[in-house]
């Protein structure tokens, strides 16, 4: 539809409050694109402010939003955002504005793309690099099915730094399908001096003519004898790859055999509608490259993208200022701890070395990039190659200490197993948010890396119960034990306990009995241990004789705790906060099998099935975590065993 065709939209009026689906962006014209977009940007720094979210990367690409759902025809075009925290714009623009307000809130929005949620959310993602990959597969079952639609992937420089995106682009140039690939670059500016030049290319590459003409004059040369024609072909070829060679960067991906265009201005609305348009037409593999600002539109986000990449709300909407609260201070985070400690060390040890994938200030390795850059390497998003970099350090003699989000950790299981288990390497893992994480859901839940890593050979595993003991365990870790070795942890505040300024070692495979008693033996992992003795401080109110016992390590585990244990217990109970199957209770009940005790045992931990979002309490609660469910389940399982 011609731009010039426009809505009738009273001017104090919100272009955005008439604005039911994608199809009514079909009749605004340029002008009125760009008002929509403003209006988006202010909506979405409304609900963040209010609520929390992801924010400055959603900023950067509302123009892009925007121009995309007014050129293609969503939901039968399909739209894959990559990782997916960019796409509140895309959930306004979809018919979810009225529900935005419970964005990542328990039984509200998720904060990702869900095909479960509405069917303009062509593929689920939350983990980075994946959407070319998907965007290749849906262009292939297309191809195969004959069902026509335009296939896009949008995806951020930064998750172009992880190698299932190449892997993926490779493939689609060897597939030849119509995919459009946009490359959203954040972290460059489109200077005045160069600007000019790559606007004028652009328009060049993009114009019908050109790309008429461009066809006509290959068929034609094809038409020649063989001998000429292929000896014209490849002089054509070599004076357009030498051209955009030396005026563009896009000479990789048309190696890759993805047709490059940009870069553009990713807040130009006209330029980015123009570009989509004319790229719609051509029927091959195209990577379009667009220039935007994180956080655009938000100062304090534009000044600090990393502070502002997600906020938990209560911000002022114009500077950006959280009021003071007078509540008492917060103990520090476990990462902050962990973090502080590594460096402890590493300023003694000149053989330790921090390595991150893309996660500096979130494991707080920033502080290890501050004190020892040298010794400090974030390999992007690119947790294989991570890992295996670890080992390949591991067999210098250094001490590299790879700190890795569970959930990201999975990307790299291959790598754990065979490139540092396998040769027993001593690679220390330090593996931040595990357990459940909140707002962010099931794609950043640590629900399964006990039981991933359990049947890893040669892998000592350890779970901390406090501050203390992850310090501690981290020394060990380091100087105790010659191997691999993986530490996890939750994410936020520890428990605040006075935490002691020399390390102590932790004697590898040993738990601590906490208390005695003779019916219940209550077996923890982590800092659930203390809800534990919670709950056995009420069950010995109500007449039950309950043992509590930090177990501290899943492998080795304790094995003569667990036999002590069973000779004055006559029932076992394990909590943890990892999927029920394959964690500690599992090793608890594989080494009584071993021991040939017969004891029934509880497993209290996350149920089978991928657990939603919501705050910490109400997750606890639905997943029976909670001291009230405890108490309930031990309860039963125990007057239910002994009738």
């Amino acid at each position: 539809m011609p731009d010039s065709v426009t809505v009738p939209i009273h001017q104090d009026k919100l272009l955005l409050s008439e604005i039911k689906s994608p199809d009514d962006l079909k009749k605004l014209s340029i002008a009125e694109l760009q008002r929509l977009a403003e209006e988006c940007r202010n909506e979405v720094i409304n609900l963040v402010a209010e609520n929390g979210g992801h924010f400055a990367s959603t900023l950067g690409v509302v123009e892009l939003t925007v121009a995309l759902h007014h050129v293609y025809n969503s939901p039968h075009d399909k739209i894959i955002w990559d990782v997916g925290h960019q796409a509140y714009v895309h959930k306004i623009l979809t018919g979810r504005r009225e529900r935005m307000h419970t964005n990542r809130q328990y039984g509200g929005l998720a904060g990702f793309p869900k095909i479960s949620e509405s069917p303009y959310d062509a593929f689920g993602t939350g983990h980075a690099s994946t959407s070319i990959s998907a965007a290749a597969g849906i262009a292939a079952a297309r191809d195969l099915s004959g069902s026509g639609e335009k296939v896009i992937a949008v995806i951020g420089d930064g998750s172009m730094t992880g190698g299932m995106a190449f892997e993926a682009m490779n493939h689609l140039g060897d597939l030849k399908s119509d995919v459009l690939v946009i490359l959203n670059d954040n972290q460059m500016a489109i200077s005045p001096s160069t600007g000019g030049l790559k606007t004028h290319l652009i328009n060049i590459t993009l114009n019908k003519a050109y790309n008429k003409t461009r066809k006509f004059i290959w068929n034609s040369i094809s038409l020649l004898n063989n001998e000429f024609g292929d000896a014209a072909k490849n002089a054509v070829r070599k004076l357009e790859d030498g051209f955009k060679a030396a005026f563009t960067p896009g000479a990789f991906f048309e190696a890759l055999g993805l047709r490059y265009f940009g870069p553009i201005d990713g807040h130009n609305m006209e330029q980015l509608v123009k570009a989509l348009r004319e790229i719609q037409e051509l029927p091959h593999p195209k990577l379009l490259h667009i220039v935007t600002k994180k956080g655009k539109g938000f100062k304090p986000a534009e000044d600090n993208q990393s502070k502002w990449h997600a906020h938990s709300g209560g911000f002022d909407r114009i500077t950006g200022i959280t009021p003071k609260t007078d509540g008492k201070p917060q103990p520090p985070k476990y990462q902050e701890v962990f973090g502080e400690a590594l460096v402890e060390l590493a300023m003694k040890d000149a053989r330790i070395t921090a390595i991150t994938a893309a996660m500096p200030s979130g494991t707080s390795l920033d502080l290890f990039q501050n004190a020892l850059p040298n010794r400090f390497y974030d390999v992007g998003i690119a947790e294989a190659h991570a890992v295996t970099f670890a080992a390949g350090q591991a067999t210098k003699g250094f001490l590299p200490v790879c700190a890795i989000y569970s959930t990201f950790l999975q990307r790299a299981y291959d790598q754990i197993i065979h490139d540092v288990a396998q040769q027993n390497l001593h690679v220390v893992f330090a593996i931040d948010r595990a357990g459940l994480v909140g707002e962010d859901g099931p794609t950043h839940h640590g629900s399964f890396d006990l039981s991933y890593l359990h049947a890893v050979p040669n892998l000592t595993v350890m779970v901390p119960a406090d501050e203390q003991e992850l310090r501690d365990m981290l020394y060990t870790a380091l100087y105790e034990i010659n191997g691999p070795v993986a530490i996890r942890y939750p994410r936020g505040n520890g428990n605040g306990i006075e935490l002691r300024k020399t390390f102590t070692p932790v004697e590898t495979g040993k738990g601590v009995l906490l208390r005695e008693g003779s019916e219940i033996a209550l077996l923890s992992a982590g800092p659930l241990t203390g809800m534990a003795l919670d709950v056995a401080d009420t069950l010995q109110k109500e007449g039950l004789n309950v043992s509590v016992a930090n177990m501290r390590f899943l492998k080795p585990v304790d094995t003569a705790l667990i036999e002590k244990l069973a000779g004055c217990s006559t029932h076992f109970a394990v909590i943890e906060e990892n999927s029920v199957i394959g964690g500690m209770a599992s090793a608890v009940i594989d080494c009584l099998n071993e021991k040939g005790i017969a004891r029934p045992v509880l497993k209290i931990g996350l149920p089978d099935r991928f657990i939603t979002h919501g705050s910490m309490t109400e997750l606890y609660r639905e997943t029976g975590m909670n001291a009230e469910a405890v108490l309930k389940k031990i309860r039963a399982f125990y007057s239910g065993s002994t009738m």
